[in-house]
């Protein structure tokens, strides 16, 4: 019999429900089955309060992570699925990354990395993520569009995608109306899409965001990089919530995670939905298994 995949898993926040997912995740059948999971987070949680903000326990999501990329870059994980953090307890211990990605990146060296949510109905990748929204068009230059749509090329193959349909939602309404409704689209976003059709890289848009989800969704396009957080996550979280998969585009590793948070409402009552994380384990061992999934 051919060896499963080590998949760790870290718990993210110990004050979330992030512990309780990766209880019932390793637990679970289909998991079992896929991987031999490996669990990263302290050696308790007893304490720290469910629910309750602290700078211990960011601290204690940080050094789980940074153990497993250590033993992923090391080849003694083939993969890591995470489980969420709280960026504020991240700021309470003084850490200067917003986030997963942030951190991932600097400890591998990646020097471009993005945020993909991956679902059987909807692929979508992030052009900016913990950004005010008035700073979006700023970031939003030709450079950093044309890198990104380049990496998305470049990954989606893994995921089953051999030659990936690629579509750039539009940042205005009515993807700027031809100037009409802001100039971002025409002056930044279209001649990042030309530059890479160029390249032969098969890319459309940019598209009205509000028609290019269905489009997506429908089967006409393989992922769909959406300009800011919310235009992309919305549209994924209604196709696919609980089960879509936040995979970080990039990385000399493989790694996935859930497409939620820490959930501190919810925290110590053994009521968490494992789905997310589970469909996150499972991801990362076929990816581990094999080029394509």
């Amino acid at each position: 019999m051919p060896m499963l995949p080590r998949i760790a898993l870290t718990v993210g926040d110990p004050a979330g429900i992030g512990p309780e997912l990766v209880e019932k995740a390793i637990r679970d059948p289909k998991v079992l089955a896929a991987c031999e999971p490996a669990v990263y987070g302290p050696p308790s949680s007893a304490r720290f309060v469910p629910g309750v903000l602290s700078r211990d326990a960011g601290l204690a999501a940080y050094e789980a992570l940074v153990r497993a990329v250590d033993d992923a870059r090391g080849g003694r994980v083939d993969a890591i699925a995470t489980a969420p953090v709280n960026k504020e307890a991240w700021a309470m211990a003084g850490l200067p990354w917003r986030g997963h990605t942030d951190l991932l990146a600097h400890l591998t060296g990646a020097s471009r990395v993005a945020m993909m949510f991956y679902s059987r109905p909807l692929r979508v990748v992030l052009a900016t993520v913990h950004v005010a929204l008035a700073d979006v068009p700023g970031l939003l230059t030709r450079e950093h569009l044309v890198e990104l749509i380049r990496l998305a090329a470049h990954e989606l193959p893994r995921f089953g995608f051999a030659k990936p349909r690629l579509a750039l939602a539009g940042l205005n309404p009515h993807a700027g109306e031809h100037g009409v409704i802001g100039t971002e689209d025409d002056a930044v976003l279209r001649p990042a899409v030309d530059t890479c059709r160029a390249e032969g890289i098969l890319v459309g848009g940019p598209f009205p965001a509000d028609t290019l989800f269905v489009r997506a969704m429908r089967g006409e396009f393989d992922a769909v990089i959406a300009c800011y957080h919310d235009q992309g996550l919305v549209p994924v979280k209604m196709a696919a919530f609980g089960r879509a998969v936040n995979v970080t585009l990039g990385l000399p590793i493989i790694r996935t995670s859930v497409d939620h948070g820490t959930a501190f409402d919810i925290a110590g009552q053994g009521v968490a939905d494992p789905g997310s994380l589970i469909e996150a384990v499972l991801l990362a061992a076929r990816l581990a298994a094999s080029p394509g999934v």
